[in-house]
């Protein structure tokens, strides 16, 4: 992803928004459908126990999220740790369906919004710590989804970034325009 300059707050948040979702979706595409469940260990989350997590959480901040607390009443936290959808297709139509709340509600907005308020679980928060919250949370399960894929695919794996051991002929790619640096 191609860095872009700007001094937008909210143009910034939503290319690192949509840049974490990128890593986690090609991570993803590098594992098997049994791999997207599979656990570490019995106090560890699968792939797809992190996904529904997300989708569930993306739904609660982001549904009229100027308007209402972004911890919504129908939410049921402790549940998206258990049963993920048994498919990846619906898995994945979760997690689409979340980040596609998440840009609907992020895109109409603009810098002079970052002051306004809004709740989280009766909390006042400006929109850009609101933001700034769920940018952080999203990229630690980012995280989280592409180390257990990296784990899952061991020898498969199509690095997402600089392939180990390759920084020099990086470096020479982006110098020569033909990389990019992000």
């Amino acid at each position: 992803m191609a860095l872009k300059f700007t001094t937008s707050y909210i143009d910034d948040s939503l290319t690192l928004f949509r840049y974490y979702k990128q890593l986690a979706d090609r991570a993803m595409e590098q594992v098997t459908d049994k791999q997207l469940y599979a656990a570490l260990d019995e106090e560890a989350n699968s792939i797809a126990v992190i996904v529904k997590h997300m989708a569930g959480n993306m739904r609660s901040r982001w549904t009229d999220f100027l308007t209402s607390d972004g911890e919504k009443p129908d939410r049921d936290r402790d549940s998206e740790f258990v049963d993920p959808p048994a498919s990846r297709k619906a898995l994945l139509d979760a997690w689409e369906s979340g980040w596609a709340i998440l840009f609907q509600a992020l895109e109409p907005l603009t810098d002079a919004d970052l002051g306004r308020t809004i709740t989280i679980r009766g909390e006042a928060h400006s929109v850009m710590q609101a933001i700034n919250r769920q940018l952080a949370h999203y990229a630690h399960h980012a995280g989280q989804i592409v180390l257990l894929a990296k784990h899952f695919a061991r020898g498969h794996w199509q690095s997402l970034s600089v392939p180990r051991n390759a920084s020099a002929e990086f470096n020479r790619k982006v110098a020569a325009g033909e990389a990019s640096q992000r």
